[in-house]
């Protein structure tokens, strides 16, 4: 199954190229994929702001009445981390500094002290068997874990890539929260920086793509497709936005 999404992956991303768009249209599809991954990032966390909603509280600055106001600074706090990305579309590279500054730009909000900075206290994840690193072993991993996605792009397509290099940042787990949010930002940054848009994970594929990731520990093949996936359906729904 594997090769037949990357083979769809590569038609599809062909289609995508061939269009010539404005830079006016261009700006569009970006502002519609920043509420769209808003919404399905925070959501896949238990952010209750249904998708409309983050509509209001990003482009009207209107607050949701029965909402807790950390949903929508949730909200405000990831589209300017998705905003960031765009200013690291041109590097090519991923920096541990980026890493921490996405994060930041997240959480300031809710936690300025711990926003961008490794948890000092143990955590672990809920349903997982897996135990988490502890937290004197945050920076050397996070040291380590840069040149390790240097070493994935090169050995592998820029999808299987970006999925691996999701994987691999949860396993770390740095931050006392968000990782989950900071690790699909981390992999649309590959993705944007290989010329592929973003990937959105629908809340409806939550217990899947919780699932898959945990098999990741063993064998990862079952969540790399997933992530395969995800990417497809969100170039299916971006060559959608063009032909409207």
């Amino acid at each position: 199954m594997q090769a037949d999404v990357f083979k769809e992956i590569d038609a599809l991303q062909k289609e995508i190229h061939s269009y010539k768009l404005s830079a006016d249209f261009l700006k569009q599809i970006r502002e519609y994929y920043k509420i769209q991954l808003t919404f399905s990032s925070n959501a896949l966390e238990g952010n209750t702001l249904t998708e409309s909603e983050t509509k209001i509280v990003l482009e009207d600055g209107i607050t949701i009445g029965g909402k807790l106001l950390k949903d929508h600074f949730e909200a405000i706090g990831h589209a300017e981390a998705y905003d960031f990305l765009y200013t690291l579309v041109n590097e090519k590279t991923v920096r541990e500094k980026d890493i921490q500054q996405l994060h930041q730009f997240f959480y300031f909000r809710i936690d300025e002290k711990n926003a961008g900075k490794y948890r000092p206290t143990k955590a672990i994840i809920t349903g997982s068997k897996y135990p988490l690193p502890k937290p004197g072993e945050l920076p050397t991993l996070m040291e380590k874990l840069i040149p390790h996605i240097a070493k994935l792009r090169k050995e592998h397509p820029p999808v299987k890539a970006a999925a691996l290099a999701h994987k691999e940042f949860i396993f770390v787990h740095p931050f006392i929260d968000g990782n989950g949010r900071t690790a699909r930002l981390l992999m649309n940054l590959i993705l944007l920086q290989e010329g592929y848009n973003i990937a959105i994970i629908p809340p409806i594929t939550r217990r899947e793509y919780i699932d898959s990731l945990e098999q990741a520990h063993v064998n990862d093949q079952s969540f790399v497709e997933f992530i395969a996936r995800m990417v497809r359906e969100t170039q299916k729904d971006y060559i959608r936005l063009f032909l409207t």
